[in-house]
């Protein structure tokens, strides 16, 4: 693998939410680069560089996953599965960040083995701070073994 460069993806098909988050990390001045995927073929794609990114030279690994559970075309739960299935991508953190309330959701999230759960808060307050505490402990403290 060659020249890898570390990134936060935001998998999300709200444009609304979308925004917020981006407020969210601008606001907290998270200043890493974010790519948004807005589906869960997209995400995937992106990951392990097929479909419309098969041509890209460098082989992109985010620092954080995002990842909203209720996605078109591919869902994010079958996201997770993927990226939890290949040893590349195994440890990548990925952390929920939805507003599904369903506790099957949050059951199956971790069975297939996401790092965190974070049902979005309608509040643009506690979601600024949520997104604060979010960024100060994956993108500071955590450490990752790739």
């Amino acid at each position: 693998m060659k020249n890898i460069e570390r990134f936060i993806l935001l998998v999300e098909d709200n444009p609304d939410d979308e925004l917020l988050t981006l407020m969210a990390f601008r606001d907290n001045k998270i200043i890493n680069e974010i790519v948004v995927a807005r589906d869960g073929e997209e995400a995937l794609d992106l990951l392990f560089v097929t479909g419309k990114f098969k041509d890209r030279e460098v082989k992109r690994l985010p620092q954080l996953i995002l990842l909203d559970l209720k996605l078109p075309k591919v869902d994010g739960l079958e996201v997770l599965q993927k990226i939890r299935s290949t040893e590349e991508t195994r440890f990548l953190p990925v952390v929920i960040l939805t507003s599904s309330r369903e506790e099957k959701d949050i059951i199956k999230s971790y069975q297939l083995g996401a790092n965190s759960y974070i049902r979005k808060p309608v509040d643009f307050e506690q979601f600024s701070q949520a997104i604060k505490q979010l960024g100060n402990y994956w993108l500071v403290l955590n450490e990752l073994p790739i």
